[in-house]
């Protein structure tokens, strides 16, 4: 066999415990991959529900805990899982946060909360992973409509999610041709982030979706899945659109 087909071993998945992280997962799990989960200590007693609904993996899905707005953190949870499973062939970072509030009510403490989570910890976990992937391994960002298109109340998260998308076209000229980055911009997707959008403006969204309804967490999962996969092994620097074509309408 190709040893440019084999699967990537080892996927570390940032913000893993819950929602999309728990789906995303469960994808790259599927895919053979040994998972290895990152999220805020805090959520730990989350966490075996989150081994029972992937259970079916058993030992292939590992959870450790890692607070992605700070470096020395990532920088040790990188090397800790590097040391338990050999390598690092994927790192997808799902870890991210939104605050509700207008220019106006934003204060600087949410907005650099916001930053430090959405960007910087953005920033901290490629930075740390960097010399701990291996040749033809794989980044993945999360980034997000509102990049595009802004989002009325969400600057600051629409801010974060443009600078994660700029980032990601740089990382991916910096870091070929031995290591691919690419970033997924999620729609309207039903999780627990966009809960009280969609219960305030879910009408309206949707008559502005060609498509005609919200997006699945298992949508983006798969997604990114494939960006990940060998099927990827010619993209780079790409911003998947995932949005039932609200992006064109």
């Amino acid at each position: 066999m190709n040893p440019k087909l084999i699967p990537p071993r080892v996927a570390i998945v940032t913000g893993g415990i819950g929602g999309l992280g728990t789906e995303i997962c469960r994808h790259l799990a599927r895919d053979g991959r040994q998972v290895v989960a990152l999220d805020l200590a805090a959520r730990t007693e989350r966490v075996a529900a989150f081994r029972e609904e992937l259970a079916e993996f058993g030992d292939a899905v590992d959870f450790a805990p890692l607070d992605v707005s700070d470096f020395e953190d990532c920088r040790q949870a990188l090397a800790q899982v590097e040391s338990r499973h050999g390598s690092v062939d994927i790192v997808v970072n799902a870890a991210g946060i939104t605050r509700d509030a207008s220019l106006r009510k934003m204060s600087p403490q949410q907005w650099h909360e916001l930053m430090r989570v959405n960007l910087d910890g953005t920033f901290y976990v490629c930075r740390a992973a960097q010399r701990h992937l291996r040749h033809d391994g794989s980044i993945v960002l999360l980034t997000s409509l509102a990049a595009q298109r802004g989002s009325y109340a969400h600057a600051a998260y629409a801010a974060s999610k443009g600078a994660v998308q700029s980032f990601t076209r740089s990382l991916a000229l910096e870091l070929a041709p031995q290591i691919r980055v690419n970033a997924v911009a999620p729609g309207i997707i039903a999780t627990s982030m966009t809960h009280d959008l969609i219960g305030q403006k879910g009408a309206q969204l949707l008559e502005s979706t060609p498509l005609r309804r919200f997006g699945t967490a298992e949508e983006i999962a798969g997604t990114i899945a494939f960006l990940c996969s060998p099927l990827a092994a010619f993209v780079t620097g790409e911003v998947m659109q995932v949005n039932g074509g609200i992006y064109i309408a």
